[in-house]
């Protein structure tokens, strides 16, 4: 009986120990920018964004360029380009936006399925926000193919459901964006990453208010 309580003891004591200790590198090494992301989108001013999404690419970059072999850095990096992109606007954010492209495009190419498919979900918002031809690399049927391969790999994930919705909404389907949104609402917490998951469900509670509205 002794054994067995020690035996019980110590798998409890694994799996607590699993979310640190066995968690994989690559995504612990990535903890940090995640949480600067999540403080620069929600709590930093939007004309002192762009500047700092510039130096959190930065940081990003030398973290792929340390693991060359793992895509969750290039990820970030691309994300970090992306809302650089996003927070600057204009003709000037175009090549901001393609860096972001080349960075995700090389993170799919090592592993699709890292961060819960996030690459495909950051890249396919790109194709749809970012100008067509002959300004930009826009493609509404591109971003649709990426953005559904996302939602495969996580489907009840906070994002991808977020930014399909997004898609969905601005092509006006209305019903089917309001779904996903119910989806994104209902998503698991991700541990660590309170304040990102916080600032997401203002968004989506947002654009629910939104697209109720655009069907009346």
């Amino acid at each position: 009986m002794q054994k067995l309580t020690h035996a019980l003891l110590f798998a409890v004591l694994l799996a607590s120990l699993s979310g640190s200790v066995f968690a994989n590198p690559a995504e612990e090494a990535i903890r940090p920018i995640q949480n600067q992301w999540a403080e620069i989108k929600y709590r930093v001013p939007e004309k002192q964004q762009a500047a700092r999404y510039h130096a959190l690419a930065e940081q990003a970059g030398q973290l792929a360029a340390a693991q060359p072999n793992h895509a969750e850095a290039l990820i970030w990096q691309g994300i970090a380009l992306s809302s650089e992109a996003g927070a600057k606007g204009g003709l000037g954010a175009l090549s901001i936006a393609k860096a972001a492209k080349k960075q995700l495009e090389a993170a799919i190419q090592l592993n699709g399925d890292a961060l819960n498919g996030s690459a495909y979900t950051s890249l396919g918002t790109l194709y749809y926000k970012v100008p067509g031809w002959p300004i930009g690399f826009g493609d509404k049927a591109k971003a649709e193919e990426l953005l559904k391969k996302a939602l495969a790999i996580n489907p009840q994930g906070i994002d991808p459901n977020f930014f399909y919705a997004d898609y969905l909404a601005g092509r006006e389907r209305y019903a089917d964006a309001l779904r996903h949104l119910e989806i994104a609402l209902k998503a698991a917490p991700r541990p660590g990453r309170e304040i990102a998951d916080s600032g997401r469900r203002q968004e989506i509670q947002a654009l629910i208010a939104k697209v109720k509205k655009d069907m009346e």
